[in-house]
């Protein structure tokens, strides 16, 4: 059930908060009595510690709740307008990136892009990296200087769940690994 509640929570609060009858305020936050409602609608649960074993679990720390526990969101992969306010921060020298070999090809001549995202996610480690680029078929792993990026000036943010996020990355920053 959890897995059904996920992929709910991450359309209506990443995507389409709308079609679960949800109210965002400007940085993401849905109040969690409307995201229960929503999810007592689609028949997945009406039981608020469903909602907080999902924030717990999910495998890619996807959501968070506010400290009075009153309110939910998703802590990044937004399609629509909002302000995450993530900090500003000092990257590794190397940040990596998970895909598959069908987008490389584009990746390696035009760099990563956000595409429908508002940025573009960078993993801290190539584990992690694969199991993002394994959701797609076999993982191609990049590696991102990261630390010369940021010494040309490039902002990098770090997200609460540790992802790191770049408004593009130009290819002359890629190496491909595997």
């Amino acid at each position: 059930m959890t897995k059904e509640i996920s992929k709910a929570m991450s359309y209506w609060l990443r995507h389409a908060p709308e079609k679960g009858g949800l109210n965002l305020d400007d940085s993401g936050w849905a109040p969690v009595a409307e995201v229960m409602a929503a999810l007592g609608r689609k028949g997945l649960t009406r039981d608020v510690a469903d909602l907080h074993r999902t924030v717990a679990e999910s495998d890619k720390q996807r959501f968070e709740l506010s400290e009075d526990g009153a309110h939910v969101r998703a802590r990044q992969g937004h399609s629509i307008d909002i302000d995450l306010d993530w900090p500003i921060a000092e990257p590794p020298e190397h940040l990596f990136h998970g895909t598959v070999e069908r987008f490389l090809a584009p990746i390696l001549a035009e760099g990563l892009k956000p595409m429908a995202r508002h940025h573009v996610h960078l993993s801290p480690d190539v584990e992690t990296a694969t199991r993002v680029g394994s959701r797609r078929g076999e993982a191609v792993i990049l590696r991102v200087a990261a630390g010369e990026m940021a010494r040309r000036g490039m902002v990098f943010r770090l997200s609460s769940n540790g992802v790191w996020l770049a408004d593009h990355v130009p290819a002359e920053f890629l190496e491909r690994l595997s």
